[in-house]
């Protein structure tokens, strides 16, 4: 089982989270470590981002989040973003905070 280390700002958000969500979001990474592919409508790629990341598609009671992650390291996950998402489109911001966060982390 490959571990999974999560960026500090990714930790932060994660403890503002309800129990419930903070359950689910663990399950799913739990099934990631475990070697599973995860698919819609609970995760999909985001080559927009860079090749080998996906996001974590969450609902809670005040809206969507969305937690971006990657797989393609041999010895770990990496769960790099997290963010609530407003709009259809996942905004660029949020797609360049992705990229930032994922280069401190490789």
């Amino acid at each position: 089982m490959k571990p999974a280390r999560f960026h500090p700002a990714v930790v932060r958000s994660i403890e503002e989270l309800d129990v419930g969500t903070r359950k689910e979001l663990a399950r799913l990474v739990m099934l990631l470590r475990a070697g599973e592919t995860l698919k819609m409508p609970v995760s999909r790629t985001m080559p927009s981002v860079e090749h080998g990341v996906h996001e974590l598609r969450l609902r809670d009671r005040i809206g969507q989040l969305r937690v971006f992650y990657y797989t393609k390291l041999r010895d770990a996950i990496l769960v790099f973003h997290l963010f609530r998402k407003k709009t259809r489109q996942t905004p660029q911001k949020e797609i360049e905070t992705g990229r930032k966060r994922l280069r401190e982390m490789q």
